[in-house]
């Protein structure tokens, strides 16, 4: 007969396999550094992430072409980004998939103090992420649209995320202009840049920020994204709280290290409707109609041929799993 030492030695053992159990799930994300990025900083103060037994190693890229890389090798699960970058990835034979929406990107086609029409652009370069995908492609069409065709009235200057773009067009006047969104436009408006207009005035609907993963991974880590869709919708929520207001605009200072007034306009702006936030990070389809049709328009015989049909693309079955769990807790 076992002895009161040797039944709570036992009925502690009994224990340890519930403890590994409950141990949080390391996620590998990688995003941009821009304001948008609060929502993951949120879920991890705010403990949404721990909530759902992850544990986020947050990754922030300085361009779409190694992130893309990253995603390809492994090394990262999860990517937010422009989801055009999952149709170049496919494009290119990874078989990613789109697995939740996010933002309309919150863009402006900004150009230095100097350029008064986009026609002043010709002869200079505008500065890009990676000449081929997102945004890229959106200043190729509006400049299209104004008679200017890339690389015969004006150049691609490829340098990476937001931050490298306005800090080329601080050091370079050649760089005439370039795609920004928040906070980098708001900061390029400090120093005397100037906005021809936002891309969804421009362009119409666009789906820009979403999340996209490889398709294999999706199969075998269901549960685990499903957890990690839901944190970030529930992140967004506290986000866009107006009465976190305060709070959300000291995360963007701290974690971002934006001047105060920057980071309250940023946050204005991330919550206004067709410019900003999706709600719930809603996946837009008419926005992504344009993204696959702005793709094969704007790359023309150079683009590789993709399915019309935008279904080939998405998989939005994990976000409405993770929508339902968000709604029942």
């Amino acid at each position: 007969m076992l002895g009161r030492t040797a039944i709570l030695a036992v009925a502690f053992c009994s224990l340890l396999p519930s403890a590994r159990a409950a141990e949080p799930t390391l996620l590998h994300v990688n995003t941009f550094p821009n304001a948008r990025a609060l929502p993951f900083y949120v879920a991890v103060e705010q403990g949404f992430f721990a909530r759902h037994g992850l544990n986020v190693d947050l990754q922030l890229t300085k361009g779409s072409s190694p992130q893309r890389a990253a995603l390809a090798s492994g090394a990262v699960d999860i990517v937010h980004s422009a989801v055009d970058n999952a149709l170049a990835m496919i494009a290119a034979g990874n078989d990613v998939v789109i697995v939740g929406g996010g933002d309309s990107g919150t863009n402006e086609f900004y150009v230095q103090d100097n350029v008064k029409s986009f026609a002043d652009i010709r002869g200079h370069a505008i500065v890009v992420d990676a000449t081929n995908t997102a945004y890229a492609l959106q200043a190729k069409k509006i400049l299209a649209q104004h008679g200017l065709q890339a690389g015969k009235d004006y150049t691609l200057n490829p340098v990476g995320n937001g931050g490298f773009r306005l800090r080329a067009l601080f050091t370079d006047k050649n760089n005439a202009g370039a795609i920004l969104n928040l906070p980098f436009s708001l900061e390029a408006a400090a120093k005397g840049l100037h906005s021809l207009g936002r891309t969804a005035d421009l362009l119409g609907p666009y789906q820009a920020g979403g999340d996209f993963v490889r398709r294999d991974w999706a199969r075998e880590h269901a549960d685990t994204l499903v957890a990690y869709l839901a944190s970030y919708i529930e992140a967004l929520r506290w986000s866009l709280d107006p009465k976190n207001r305060a709070a959300a605009v000291a995360i963007l200072v701290d974690k971002l290290k934006m001047p105060q007034d920057i980071a309250q306009k940023s946050l204005v702006l991330m919550a206004e409707p067709g410019f900003g936030f999706a709600p719930d990070a809603k996946f837009d389809m008419a926005g992504f109609k344009n993204v696959l049709a702005l793709r094969a328009e704007v790359e023309g015989a150079n683009a590789p041929k993709l399915p019309a049909d935008p279904q080939r693309y998405i998989d939005l079955s994990y976000y409405d799993r993770a929508m339902k769990l968000v709604n029942k807790e």
